[in-house]
């Protein structure tokens, strides 16, 4: 799936649609018939070529079933879309979860090494800084090492301060901060000529939460913050024309959110 903004080709780089139980365990306020997906999106600004986020990556040990040891496609569709690992040259990171950050590395003799070698990674020092200090069990200490440590020994990791307004990191291509899933979380905003899209990372996991801000994932560090954060950037999109881009809605994944009610819906894009 392509969006066009202004100038700009947007590629949905599906990696997999997760079991069933994981809408249940993801939010456990909403019905369990709902469904999520992993995918990255790619798109070229002025000649830099960029991905945000990298899914869940192949071969990861991971203490959720959903996760753990993929085999999976992912690398031959961002090829196919343009986006070769060598040809990447900015990799942004909403957040340091392991489902955004898994293709960061892939293993090559035995070791994790970057998969984007010339690519520069950026996500909010905010974020990194969290996570320095925060007592990780067992599972994310793993994820850390394979996945997010080997990028950053290469040098390739930038950190970054994202003040209230944003912080543009090439033009036309924001970082906004989101924060509540995790302290240091961004959404991307990418604008061109004119009109503007929106990629949510874990500011909102599902539509459902569109019609309902109340609902929170299990997994939100904070919860407050981040129905407070869901209800501002819900509030600023909606009847504005800015294409919302959900980084685990199922296709169609992309559409104008207009006001309904109490709450929202996403209209699909054409």
């Amino acid at each position: 799936m392509t969006w066009t903004i202004g100038e700009v080709d947007v590629h949905r780089i599906d990696e997999i649609e997760l079991p069933a139980a994981t809408g249940s365990w993801l939010l456990p306020g909403a019905t369990g018939e709902i469904r999520l997906h992993s995918h990255s999106f790619a798109f070229e600004k002025e000649g830099t070529k960029i991905l945000v986020d990298t899914g869940i990556g192949n071969g990861k040990t991971r203490a959720n079933p959903a996760w753990h040891d993929l085999d999976t496609g992912y690398l031959d569709a961002l090829a196919a879309a343009g986006f070769a690992p060598d040809e990447v040259d900015l990799v942004l990171l909403t957040h340091l979860h392991a489902d955004h950050v898994g293709w960061n590395t892939r293993e090559q003799d035995g070791v994790w090494v970057p998969t984007f070698a010339s690519a520069r990674h950026v996500t909010a020092r905010a974020e990194r800084e969290f996570w320095t200090g925060y007592d990780m069990d067992g599972p994310r200490r793993q994820m850390f090492q394979d996945s997010v440590l080997p990028v950053e020994r290469a040098g390739l990791l930038d950190l970054v301060d994202v003040p209230a307004d944003g912080a543009e990191i090439v033009p036309g291509v924001r970082l906004l901060p989101t924060p509540g899933h995790t302290p240091g979380h961004v959404s991307v905003e990418v604008s061109s000529r004119g009109e503007t899209a929106l990629i949510t990372g874990d500011a909102v996991h599902h539509p459902v939460q569109l019609a309902h801000p109340e609902i929170g994932a299990s997994v939100d560090i904070d919860p407050a913050e981040a129905e407070k954060t869901r209800r501002r950037l819900l509030a600023g999109l909606a009847d504005s024309g800015t294409l919302v881009l959900g980084t685990h809605f199922t296709p169609p994944t992309g559409g104008r959110l207009v006001s309904q009610g109490s709450g929202y819906r996403l209209a699909e894009s054409p």
